[in-house]
């Protein structure tokens, strides 16, 4: 250690009367003292100086108020009693801390007055608590996903009037199911509907439960999940949606189901997937689970250039057709539809032109065909068929020149990367 760091380090204990703790001390000098951490550091400087040891007394640091003592007499037990209240599991964890200002402003002072370019001393708090949390509760700190996230407040150890000044909380971090769903029956919505009238708040209308269904893709699954896991909330998140009155069939819908402050991570799907089998008695299935990462939520919801849908359609004419007539399907290529009146009050009014890559057409009889349709996502397929009043075109009603409507419609293919 050079005379010049050590003439710095007087003048920097002198500035304070020598009420810095070893933390405080060896942090401003963590460029340039070798230790393990900045406790050691300031106690090797101290060493260097012939000083006595730092002790803690009624006179305290300055800097922190000796707030790293209370870390390790008090934060562990405070933590503890946190993770056995809420009964919660995890592996890894990251920490966060919430100073006085007092702290992180005389801190920041004495670096800008001795020009100390170090790292504040909100990350050694953090930093600390982590060393200290990963040694007695066997768990790894994990920055990049971290199951839980231990706050720890400490804005009122200043005061000293307060019986218990630092708070901890722990943000317990969603999981995240990816899978595929088959919707077997119609007449089920993907995800849970409000009551209309009473707006989930229960009225007579829909017998109190808030909902305008019964039950739905989301729930069948995310009910058993939350069982499992104990968790808060689910939240179901698909690649697009069919109608209530259309099957999901084929391989099946991806999706991703987040379940917000789960308090037991470690499940089994496959037991899952078989219990939600069993409760959802055969109208809907739930393929390939696994668990994955948040962004998949956000991936699943993009259409994509490469995205595209395979629908099974049973059309209905008003005027006999021939089955010759189907040939003229094969013009179906480019579509410019207008936002569908159906859905007009939830989405923005405007023209998309959407491609039809393939259509298969089977006749059934004289005012009866089957469609086996291969689209480019967000083509309305009810509404090609239909026209829509002249807001798809061209459309199956135009080409055949008699009005057409889809009578059935069956998801039997959703491609995504």
């Amino acid at each position: 250690m050079n005379q010049e760091i050590l003439n710095k380090a007087e003048e920097l204990i002198n500035h304070t009367d020598g009420k810095i703790c070893n933390h405080c001390l060896g942090r401003k000098f963590s460029d340039c003292v070798e230790g393990d951490g900045n406790e050691d550091r300031g106690i090797k400087i101290r060493e260097a100086l012939n000083l006595e040891p730092y002790t803690i007394d009624d006179e305290k640091c300055v800097i922190c108020n000796d707030l790293f003592d209370d870390i390790n007499t008090k934060v562990l037990d405070l933590v503890n009693e946190k993770i056995e209240f809420l009964n919660v599991e995890f592996d890894t964890f990251v920490v966060g801390c919430k100073l006085p200002k007092e702290i992180v402003e005389t801190d920041q002072e004495i670096s800008d007055k001795f020009d100390f370019n170090v790292e504040i001393i909100k990350k050694e708090v953090n930093r600390e608590i982590g060393k200290l949390l990963e040694a007695n509760l066997k768990q790894n700190v994990d920055f990049d996903g971290e199951d839980v996230l231990v706050m720890v407040d400490l804005r009122r150890i200043l005061k000293e009037d307060i019986e218990n000044p630092i708070k901890v909380r722990l943000q317990i971090n969603p999981i995240f199911i990816e899978g595929r769903y088959r919707k077997l029956v119609r007449g089920i919505p993907q995800t849970k509907w409000p009551c209309t009238k009473c707006k989930g708040r229960g009225c007579e209308e829909c017998n109190f439960t808030g909902k305008q269904y019964p039950e739905s893709v989301e729930e069948l699954l995310s009910e058993v999940v939350l069982k499992h896991t104990n968790g808060y909330e689910a939240k179901f998140h698909g690649a697009g949606r069919e109608d209530i009155d259309v099957r999901m069939l084929g391989t099946g819908r991806p999706f991703v189901l987040e379940i917000k402050e789960p308090k037991i991570r470690k499940i089994d799907l496959e037991k899952i997937a078989e219990e939600v089998a069993v409760s959802a008695k055969g109208k809907t299935e739930y393929l390939n689970l696994k668990f994955t990462e948040r962004k998949r939520k956000a991936e699943i919801k993009v259409s994509s250039p490469d995205t595209y849908k395979v629908y099974r359609a049973l059309v209905k004419c008003e005027d006999d057709i021939k089955e010759e007539d189907l040939e003229k399907l094969q013009s179906l290529h480019i579509i410019q539809q207008r936002t569908p009146i159906r859905v007009s009050h939830r989405r923005a009014d405007k023209i998309r032109e959407k491609e039809v890559k393939n259509i298969e057409a089977k006749f059934i009889d004289s005012k009866t065909f089957e469609m086996i349709i291969k689209t480019e996502g967000g083509l309305y397929i009810k509404e090609l068929i239909s026209s829509d009043e002249g807001r798809s075109n061209p459309s199956v009603t135009e080409v055949l020149k008699t009005q057409a409507i889809c009578a059935e419609l069956d998801v039997i293919e959703v491609g995504i990367k």
